[in-house]
Formats: C-alpha cells, sequence, structure tokens
C-alpha cells in the first residue's frame, strides 16, 4: 500500500510538474510572438562585432522587449542568434520579439538613422542629409544643397562623414546618361574614374544604396544591370501587335513617353498617341527628341526650340525623319517602359498641354488645333 502511495503522489507530482512546464512553454512562446511593450519606436544600430547579448540587453533598457533572456532563447531556437546584420534599424511600437529577431537577422537595406541622399534630377541634383525621427517616423532634413553650384553648409562634412551615415544615390525618371556621369563625379562618397558615358537609356531610374569608396563604374554597372532585366521582363510580358522589332526600339519609345509626360496616368495614351502614328506611318513629331538632337543629351535647352531646328534634319528630328529615332533620349523608368510595351487603346493621334500640368488628347486635327488654342490663350494668360 505504501509503494503505491509514493508511485500514485511521484506520477502525481510528475503531472503537475508537465503542465507547468506545458504553461511556462505556452507563456514563453506568447511572450516572443505576441506584440510587445514599446510605445514609441526607436532606432536600433547594430555594429560590426556586435553580440546577440549586447543586442538584447539595449532592446530590454529602451523598453521593446519584455525579456532578454526569452528573446535570445527565441533566437536560439530559431538558429537566429549567430546571424546578425549591420545596420541601422527602426523598431516600431509593439513589434513581437519574433519579428525584431527577424529583422535583425535577415538584413536588408537600412531603415532608420541618418541617411545622406544624392538626388540626381534632370535640372539640377541635391545632396540632401536627413535624419528619421524614430517616434513619428518621418525624416527631418538637416542640410540640402546642389554640390555642382553651391557651397557646402556649415558642419555638412562632419555629419555626413560620420560612419553609421547611411549612402544612397537616387536617379530620377529622364535623366540623361551624361547627367549622370557628371553628377557622380561630385559624390565624393564614390571613388573611381568613369570611362565612356553608358548608352542611352541603359540606367535604371532608382535608389542605390551604395558603401563609402564604392566605385562610379560599379555603380554605373549595377544602373545598366537593373535597367537591363527591367526591359527584358516587360519585353517578354509585351501585348501583341506592337510596332517595334526589339526591346531596344521599345526602349526609344519608352524614352519618349518619359520626356512628354510626367504624369503618371498618362503614359500609356501618351504612348498610344506614338504607336498609332507608328502604325498610320506618320511621323512622331515630338520636340523632346528634337532637344535631344541639339544638347546632346548634355542639360537642359533652357529656350524654345527655333524654327531653324525644326526643320533641320538630324537623326533626332521627328518632325523630318521617319519612325523612331536611333537611340533613347534619356533614362526611362520602369512605368515608361510599361506603358511603351502596354500602350493604351485609344483612336488618339494627337496630344498638346491643357495648363493643369496633363495634355489634352485628340483623335483629328481639327480637335487637336482647338486644344492648342485653348492652351495658348492659356500661355498668354500666365504671361
Amino acid at each position: 500500500m505504501l509503494w503505491r502511495n509514493v508511485v500514485s503522489n511521484f506520477l502525481t507530482l510528475a503531472i503537475v510538474l508537465l503542465v507547468v512546464a506545458g504553461g511556462l512553454a505556452t507563456w514563453a512562446k506568447n511572450q516572443y510572438t505576441e506584440p510587445g511593450p514599446l510605445a514609441e519606436g526607436i532606432c536600433l544600430q547594430v555594429e560590426s562585432g556586435a553580440r546577440f547579448r549586447d543586442i538584447s540587453e539595449e532592446l530590454y533598457a529602451k523598453g521593446a522587449i519584455s525579456s532578454a533572456y526569452l528573446f535570445r532563447a527565441g533566437a536560439d531556437y530559431e538558429e537566429k542568434a549567430g546571424k546578425l546584420k549591420i545596420g541601422s534599424y527602426l523598431i516600431e511600437p509593439y513589434t513581437p520579439m519574433a519579428e525584431i529577431v527577424t529583422q535583425i537577422t535577415e538584413g536588408g537595406p537600412s531603415t532608420c538613422g541618418t541617411e545622406l541622399n544624392y538626388r540626381i534630377g534632370v535640372n539640377g541634383q541635391q545632396m540632401i542629409l536627413r535624419a528619421l525621427d524614430p517616434a513619428t517616423g518621418k525624416y527631418n532634413e538637416t542640410a540640402k544643397f546642389d554640390p555642382k553650384a553651391e557651397d557646402v553648409p556649415e558642419g555638412f562634412a562632419d555629419a555626413a562623414g560620420k560612419a553609421d551615415v547611411r549612402l544612397r544615390v537616387t536617379l530620377a525618371e529622364g535623366v540623361t546618361s551624361w547627367q549622370v556621369v557628371e553628377a557622380l563625379k561630385s559624390a565624393d562618397f564614390l571613388s573611381g574614374e568613369v570611362g565612356d558615358i553608358p548608352a542611352e537609356g541603359s540606367l535604371s531610374p532608382d535608389s542605390y544604396e551604395v558603401k563609402r569608396g564604392t566605385k562610379r563604374a560599379d555603380l554605373l554597372d549595377q544602373m545598366a544591370s537593373r535597367q537591363a532585366m527591367a526591359l527584358a521582363l516587360a519585353w517578354e510580358n509585351r501585348a501583341e501587335g506592337l510596332p517595334y522589332e526589339t526591346p531596344e526600339e521599345a526602349l526609344v519609345m519608352a524614352s519618349i513617353v518619359e520626356k512628354e509626360t510626367g504624369v503618371a496616368s498618362e503614359r500609356a495614351q501618351v504612348a498610344s498617341v506614338f504607336v498609332n502614328r507608328l502604325e498610320r506611318g506618320m511621323k512622331l513629331q515630338t520636340d523632346p527628341t528634337v532637344i535631344y538632337g541639339v544638347t546632346k543629351g548634355q542639360g537642359a535647352l533652357g529656350r524654345g526650340l527655333r524654327q531653324s531646328e525644326l526643320r533641320r534634319e538630324t537623326p533626332y528630328n521627328t518632325y523630318v525623319i521617319d519612325g523612331l529615332p536611333p537611340t533613347p533620349i534619356c533614362n526611362p523608368g520602369t512605368a515608361a517602359i510599361e506603358a511603351a510595351l502596354h500602350p493604351a487603346e485609344t483612336p488618339y493621334l494627337y496630344f498638346v498641354a491643357d495648363g493643369t500640368g496633363g495634355h489634352a488628347f485628340a483623335e483629328t486635327l481639327a480637335e487637336h488645333n482647338a486644344n492648342v488654342a485653348r492652351w495658348r490663350a492659356i500661355e498668354a494668360q500666365q504671361e
């Protein structure tokens, strides 16, 4: 009888311990996966050589996690504790421990801290130093200037030269390859010389995170690779019956669309006008190609086209030549490439500015002339 009582008590205790252990495991799992205690976003800097234990203690001290031990235990269980990635991470309010572990071990573009963004645009370039406020999720600009035309602001060099500043180069849609190369010469955080200017249209307008000392030629290669991939994918999925024989011809059309409108919703309509003209054997008659023939892509024209320039026969004067010009006239973005390869189905053959930043489209020359007259009246009022 005594032996039976001992066995019974032992089994009861074992069951209790198992229940408690199961409850603790469930509690720990919930703590690891449920929303965390952080009430306001923070920036977490993971530097080279950082230890997971130190990161866990910092997160606990900042109120981002409820337990440094559970944080490490969860990371160990998922076999992620040894996979810390260097970077600046925005930890948003109430982020679960499991998501924080994933965030700091999978890495990717930095999402927090100070960023130097060199924006290369059609009408110039800007060096922009900004810092993310983790509490609001908004960037606060501390410096903005054109390095080719303005003096460097006081204190900029020290602030931008810190090791933890993220560096980014951003190309706007419609920039020319010459403009990109000239602008990159002013980015002193890059290195190396550039040989030949890349082919027009071959660079992808996008944002590129770089490291201090990145070679300019390597960055240009990355831009070219991204553009080639975008064009190849768009060409593979193109609409049927388009008047282009090669992806390169589609890229030429995309560059014209890019230069003709800055309104995203109009791109497919603008492309439809030029496609309709090609299919009817009409000349494209687009000013941006003529301007490119005059400037060779080396900056803005800065004035209106002269009648002599509109009459002069050049490879880019689409008022004189038939079909497309021989090369793109800028570096078009993905949206313009998509518009060139998926134009809207419209009867339009003409368009002109409408005074709102967009365009008025027309099927007949009479309709177009009326739209032009309205635009001339708007121009006169503006003057």
